[in-house]
């Protein structure tokens, strides 16, 4: 089904690639697995275009949703969603660009679009720029961003005044517990960015992070997963543990460094 689907899109002449992301992009996905589905697009494709092809394969279909990035999501006729990203790739590689070749970090989540774009599988490529892409951010992680990451996501995690951690404190202490699900949130963004970094990694995403952390990061703080399961059931449950919690595992995380 997909086969066919993935055919019509590549003959619009807007597009230019077409690749899978997540699961699909490898070996570990089901016959139920999500598509993640990128198309890199010289100009935008009509919607009634989209929308007329992805009716012959789809049983529901939001066409143009632009929550995160410009898309359509369906559910293909075997009951599969399909989320169908679309973008330009300049613009893309750029963004890819100021974070693998000019070392700017993030509030979290910095390396991901980089991963996003190594661990993709092409399935069309037009005129080969999506591979050249791949060619050209295939590098070794560089040193400078490395550290970039570290220092901008350690100063929110814990060293700056408005840090998460104080913030959480602070709401816990005043009984706000949407403040503290909404900054505690963050302070994970934060610290898995870290964590990625200290050891070299680009970032997978926001899925099965403790997962993937002990599988491929070699440097990891003591106690890791047990901290992180103790802060999240303490945060409603005995929030007066909250700020211990917190500082076991930012003194963990520090003394890795």
């Amino acid at each position: 089904m997909t086969e066919n689907l993935f055919k019509e899109l590549c003959e619009c002449e807007q597009i230019e690639a077409l690749a899978l992301g997540g699961s699909r992009a490898g070996e570990n996905f089901d016959e139920n697995s999500d598509y993640d589905v990128y198309v890199y697009c010289t100009e935008p494709v009509p919607e009634n275009i989209r929308r007329e092809i992805l009716s012959r394969y789809c049983s529901v279909m939001e066409i143009g949703n632009h929550f995160w990035e410009y898309e359509d999501n369906c559910r293909l006729n075997n009951g599969v969603d399909i989320d169908i990203l679309y973008r330009n790739l300049n613009d893309f590689s750029a963004e890819v660009a100021d974070v693998a070749e000019k070392f700017h970090a993030h509030n979290g989540y910095t390396t991901c679009m980089w991963h996003n774009l190594l661990n993709c599988k092409i399935i069309y490529d037009r005129d080969g720029n999506l591979a050249a892409a791949k060619k050209r951010f295939s590098i070794e992680y560089p040193q400078q961003l490395r550290e970039n990451i570290i220092e901008h996501n350690m100063a929110l995690i814990h060293k700056a005044m408005p840090a998460y951690d104080g913030q959480i404190i602070k709401a816990s202490k005043r009984g706000d517990i949407i403040s503290v699900n909404h900054r505690t949130a963050a302070f994970f963004e934060s610290y898995f960015d870290v964590l990625f970094a200290l050891n070299s990694v680009t970032h997978p995403g926001e899925k099965r992070l403790i997962e993937l952390c002990k599988k491929s990061c070699a440097v990891l703080p003591d106690k890791f997963e047990e901290n992180i399961i103790r802060l999240l059931n303490d945060m409603y449950g005995e929030p007066c543990r909250t700020a211990d919690d917190l500082f076991n595992i930012v003194t963990e995380l520090e003394k890795v460094f």
